[in-house]
């Protein structure tokens, strides 16, 4: 399939389609375009339908809606831009205080290219986790390697190891210490599996962990039917998945406001 054709297909099928996929103790709502989504954390922001239609005006007072909405509950948000939104979007975001994290690439492409037996370096191992001890070791070496605290991670991989569409969790250890870990997040009723997670601490990076998990979750998705896999990347794993065959399709950023102060 072409870049375009990808796209296509995640616009269709993933960001069209998000609202029928949000983890347990996730809720929403749409506002015509935007569906706003809250989770015991935060909230989440994305146009999930085509917004070309909306007059200047109209957009400006959805995006006000927006920014109220998470207000009301308490709660910072992510707005998730796409490097196709109409371009007049960012610009409303920021002059409302939302500040953009680092741009990742919207990588896409067949599961089959990547799928392979996973080689491992001499004295690692890659399980299947479900443990809730697997998962809090999986949430510290998360907070190690962005340096700042994950411990919520291991409550929402356990919702999401639970719930009605499982998702799947790998971990590589050295030993009982777990030194990398990802999780595939199939999309039931969809082609797409998006492969998540995806982080090695420093000391380890640079010998094939991240190439054999992508390798081993590309298997999984095949047989569990989902033919497509999606990455957010950033700009340390794009370069690899080009390499192992997906391609860059677009741009995602996210907007970030923070709380209200109290």
């Amino acid at each position: 399939m072409t870049p375009d054709e990808l796209l296509a297909v995640y616009d269709a099928e993933v960001r069209g389609c998000f609202a029928e996929h949000l983890p347990t103790g996730w809720a929403g709502e749409p506002d015509g375009p935007v569906f706003r989504a809250t989770t015991p954390r935060f909230g989440m922001a994305m146009f999930t339908e085509d917004a070309s239609n909306l007059t200047h005006d109209e957009l400006v007072a959805l995006v006000d809606r927006t920014f109220a909405y998470y207000r009301e509950r308490g709660l910072g948000f992510e707005w998730k831009t796409f490097d196709h939104d109409r371009p007049d979007l960012v610009p409303l975001l920021v002059e409302r205080g939302a500040q953009a994290e680092p741009h990742e690439a919207l990588v896409m492409g067949s599961a089959s290219a990547l799928a392979a037996e996973p080689t491992l370096p001499a004295g690692l191992t890659m399980t299947r986790v479900t443990d809730r001890a697997d998962l809090e070791r999986i949430a510290e070496l998360m907070s190690e390697v962005w340096d700042e605290d994950r411990s919520w991670l291991a409550d929402d991989l356990e919702a999401r190891l639970a719930s009605a569409e499982p998702i799947e969790v790998f971990v590589v250890k050295d030993g009982d210490r777990a030194v990398s870990a990802a999780w595939l997040v199939p999309l039931a009723g969809t082609r797409v599996a998006g492969l998540w997670g995806g982080s090695t601490l420093a000391a380890y990076r640079g010998r094939g962990i991240y190439r054999a998990l992508v390798a081993h979750r590309a298997r999984v998705a095949l047989a569990r039917g989902y033919p497509i896999l999606q990455v957010d990347a950033s700009d340390d794993n794009r370069p690899i998945l080009q390499r192992l065959g997906l391609q860059v399709v677009g741009g995602t950023t996210p907007y970030v406001v923070d709380p209200p102060s109290s």
